[in-house]
């Protein structure tokens, strides 16, 4: 109990370091939440200054999501113990206190930790659920929440873990969440389905 709340406190601490916004002060002199959709994530670090301060800045996001739980992991923690850790990254990322509680959406924290949990695997097929979507529609938000649809499926077909099945539906909430306004737009379809139905109407 002790070791889970020690961890839970350090990864939403973690969490909470709006690592891209760093970035791009300290490398770039600007702020990123200026670019794009004004999100302090690691997508609008890349709009700011390129490829390589967004990837930068992504594996940092990952890894503040990623080492809180694999060390804790390691020195212990587990079962349902393991879902304050798990979650406290993901919560500190997104409503950072360090931005007046107006974090980024936690999708590269998110995949940090489930890369702790389920190992690097689940970042293929991370991959593999977004693609199709991309591939169908325009909106990242979607497609973004797409894949946080995947992991509950994810653990009942693999792990059948109930407590990584909660923390699966408890991540998808934060992330549907802080997609919240997206979410609320039409979809809007790749022109190559746009025309395809068109011709088979």
């Amino acid at each position: 109990m002790e070791q889970s709340i020690f961890w839970a406190l350090l990864g939403f601490i973690a969490g909470s370091i709006p690592f891209s916004v760093l970035v791009g002060h300290i490398f770039l002199r600007k702020d990123i939440r200026l670019y794009g959709d004004g999100n302090p994530g690691g997508t609008n670090a890349w709009k700011a200054g390129g490829w390589r301060i967004g990837l930068l800045a992504a594996l940092l996001d990952i890894s503040k999501g990623y080492l809180p739980v694999h060390f804790a992991c390691r020195y212990g923690v587990s079962g349902w113990f393991l879902v304050p850790v798990a979650l406290a990254p993901i919560l500190g990322h997104a409503f950072s206190p360090l931005l007046k509680f107006r974090g980024g959406k936690a999708l590269s924290t998110s995949g940090g930790v489930w890369l702790a949990l389920a190992g690097p695997k689940i970042l293929i097929v991370y991959a593999l659920v977004t693609l199709p979507v991309l591939a169908l529609q325009v909106g990242p938000a979607v497609a973004a929440n797409a894949r946080m649809l995947f992991f509950p499926g994810y653990t009942l077909w693999f792990d059948r873990s109930p407590y990584l099945v909660a923390f699966a539906l408890l991540n998808m909430g934060v992330v549907a969440w802080k997609h919240r306004k997206e979410l609320s737009y039409p979809i809007q379809l790749r022109p190559w389905i746009t025309d395809l139905l068109r011709r088979s109407a």
